[in-house]
């Protein structure tokens, strides 16, 4: 690395060709590095707010329910009580005298306007709150017990640690609320953690399992409900999706309800294949699994001729890539390969250990792997190596356009579907569109 790298990043930073070298990750951002992570609060949210009938309340500045109100794009079959955000909007003699009482009446105002009534209130106690020390878990508590509804305080000040720490939060979140329903008798069925049905990809997912014959009990938390979510202990398996965000939850799983998992991807058609087989094949019966196998060979020889297709204006393209978690990293150099692209920068928000052995295995002896990047390391390595497009987040986005590279937003703003096989069929189309743009012939 030269001197355009901090010597505290050089460790999680690796070139390929240095393979006898593991990736150090899972840690705190450098100080004044300004990582590509966002904060704790916004981990948490993400995860709580598909949620379809909670109400959210952030307590703390109005910036941070700004900052995250409708903030995936998530769809919804039943109520969109989720689309609101409400906040105690702390000001300047709440830090000083504590924001308590405005919490406790920001709850009573709620519950005797809200239209629907709420069954379940989230409070987010953001970094203000942390400094100043409200004691939000009492206020919940006396609000349960006035209103008899489930009121769960999310204490995550963005100082407390990194985005991922939101995640942990956000399933902590979620194991109080289905605690109380362990007892449940089993019944056949699957739990879908860890996708947030963006775009409508949950029910994409939930379709195929149904399909084959897997019914879907929950889904954790994209199109979900109070209802729904306190059914999730019932389920004889756990499939996680987007690991970096329910692995803890699905670990909690495991350990209090007894419900092992699969870690799953449904990007890519080797991905969404596999995924398909490994979970029909562990009820073992012949017939899913059957279901299964046909019902993949099916979709994959109608989507064959798509890749066919752009295949050729794609082939010998370089790809960057840098998104939150690992999983989504390791289907989209899979996603590139089938598309005879090479992925040369690769790089995830919150990947672990595990996910960038993979990586490593499957990119060229040529390619740069990075955790945690900031903008001026991604700008430096997508430079040095070519990249013709970075797919990646909101974020990321200005970063491709100022150095005139195409662009694939796969983060959970957009409205369009990249997951199972019509989201495959999607995803060549933008990247082609993005790639052959004729706009790149007036880019200097």
């Amino acid at each position: 690395m030269n001197e355009s790298v901090l010597k505290e990043r050089e460790s999680s930073i690796c070139d390929r060709r240095e393979s006898s070298r593991s990736i150090s990750c899972e840690r705190e951002s450098v100080s004044g590095a300004v990582s590509q992570r966002a904060c704790v609060y916004c981990g948490a949210r993400v995860v709580l707010n598909p949620i379809t009938d909670a109400y959210h309340i952030v307590h703390g500045p109005i910036g941070c329910a700004s900052y995250t109100w409708d903030i995936r794009g998530s769809l919804t079959s039943g109520e969109d009580t989720f689309r609101n955000s409400f906040s105690t909007d702390l000001r300047e003699t709440d830090i000083v005298f504590g924001g308590a009482k405005k919490l406790t009446a920001a709850i009573d105002e709620l519950m005797e306007k809200a239209v629907p009534s709420p069954k379940l209130i989230f409070v987010f106690a953001t970094c203000i709150v942390g400094v100043i020390g409200d004691d939000i878990e009492a206020v919940c508590r006396l609000a349960e017990k006035k209103y008899g509804i489930r009121v769960i305080p999310v204490k995550a000040p963005g100082f407390s640690g990194t985005k991922s720490q939101g995640y942990k939060l956000a399933c902590n979140a979620i194991m109080n609320l289905i605690r109380p329903h362990a007892k449940q008798p089993k019944r056949f069925g699957v739990n879908i953690l860890g996708d947030f049905n963006l775009a409508g990809e949950m029910w994409i997912i939930k379709g195929y399992l149904e399909k084959i014959g897997i019914p879907v009990i929950s889904t954790i938390t994209g199109d979900s409900s109070y209802k729904t979510l306190i059914q999730a202990p019932s389920a004889m398996l756990n499939i996680v999706q987007c690991a970096g965000s329910s692995a803890y939850l699905s670990e909690l799983m495991e350990t209090e309800f007894g419900i092992p998992s699969l870690r799953v991807s449904f990007f890519g058609i080797e991905d969404t294949t596999a995924s398909l087989l490994r979970v029909a094949d562990f009820f073992g019966k012949m017939e899913i699994s059957e279901n299964a196998r046909k019902f993949a060979a099916e979709q994959t020889a109608n989507i064959m001729p798509i890749i066919e297709k752009y295949k050729p204006h794609l082939e010998g393209k370089k790809a960057a890539i840098f998104v939150g978690g690992g999983f989504k990293a390791i289907s989209l150099i899979r996603q590139f390969g089938e598309l005879g692209m090479e992925a040369v920068v690769v790089g995830t928000q919150t990947g672990k250990k595990e996910d960038y052995e993979v990586m490593s295995s499957l990119v060229n002896s040529n390619a740069v792997i990075l955790d945690d990047a900031n903008p001026a390391e991604l700008e430096r390595f997508m430079t040095e190596k070519q990249a013709d497009i970075l797919v990646g987040g909101v974020k990321e986005r200005p970063l491709a356009y100022k150095l005139g590279m195409a662009f694939c937003d796969h983060n959970h703003e957009r409205k369009h579907p990249l997951a199972g096989f019509e989201g495959i069929e999607n995803f060549v189309k933008e990247i082609h569109k993005s790639i052959n743009s004729p706009v790149w012939k007036y880019v200097c």
